[in-house]
């Protein structure tokens, strides 16, 4: 579906706004391309009610959105996504939260892409002052047809982190960032996608990040889908005292434009 220039304005204002500062650490570029043959300007908003579970029981509310632009000659995708969460963590205590995430992807030829990201993140819950990754690599379709869906990619990435800790712990590492997502269509009205992620630090493979999602998405309308996403990580070395595993597990209303 084309998009007006100022409907594409007012959505990527809506994405710098939101997108101040994830509930989690590794985020699900998969789960939020927008899968369409149209060319030009595409978009989306959600909102969620959120629980947690990381070193407190988290409940908030979450807002996210996404702007995708593909080239006329549909070699090329541009995608910005971003996330805002206001949490109340235990009793009383308050945390705000995000990320924004950049990529371009350019089609090579029928099973192959080459994508490129940048991303900025902090997680107070889970004691990361902030977090920067640059990133490159092959993205493979591994299998489609009209109801399934099947990608891979293993990408290599830069990590800047900073770690709420006393002392103040950083980091300057290169990761890999496999993932493997499948996707089921079974009609027009319902999608579910569940992906893999593995990313170990290249130095030391016993250091490294698991994190698998199942997401589900309703349509509820033309433009209103109701989606459930649950989460699950383990960090095997996790910055401060956050613990190694964590989950999440969301209900919300997506707006597609």
């Amino acid at each position: 579906m084309y998009f007006s220039m100022k409907k594409a304005t007012f959505i990527f204002s809506l994405l710098l706004i939101s997108c101040l500062t994830s509930y989690g650490q590794i985020i699900n570029v998969e789960n939020s391309r927008l899968h369409s043959d149209t060319t030009g300007w595409m978009g989306g908003a959600g909102a969620s009610v959120n629980l947690n579970k990381n070193a407190v029981q988290v409940l908030g509310f979450n807002l996210e959105s996404q702007l995708q632009y593909k080239a006329h000659s549909q070699k090329s995708i541009w995608f910005i996504l971003g996330n805002y969460s206001f949490l109340k963590a235990g009793a009383d205590k308050l945390v705000s939260q995000g990320f924004i995430h950049l990529r371009y992807n350019y089609k090579i030829n029928n099973w192959l892409r080459w994508e490129m990201f940048g991303q900025y993140q902090n997680n107070p819950v889970l004691f990361i002052d902030h977090r920067f990754l640059i990133g490159t690599g092959p993205r493979f379709r591994i299998y489609r047809r009209e109801k399934t869906r099947v990608y891979a990619a293993s990408l290599l990435m830069l990590e800047d982190e900073k770690e709420l800790t006393k002392p103040v712990v950083n980091h300057l590492d290169l990761r890999n960032s496999s993932y493997v997502s499948f996707s089921v269509i079974p009609n027009g009205q319902l999608e579910v996608v569940n992906t893999f992620f593995y990313q170990p630090l290249l130095k030391n493979f016993r250091d490294y990040r698991f994190l698998n999602q199942l997401s589900v998405k309703v349509k509820a309308g033309r433009h209103i889908s109701l989606g459930i996403k649950l989460n699950y990580l383990n960090d095997s070395d996790p910055a401060g005292t956050a613990p190694a595993t964590t989950y999440n597990f969301a209900t919300g209303i997506d707006f597609d434009f």
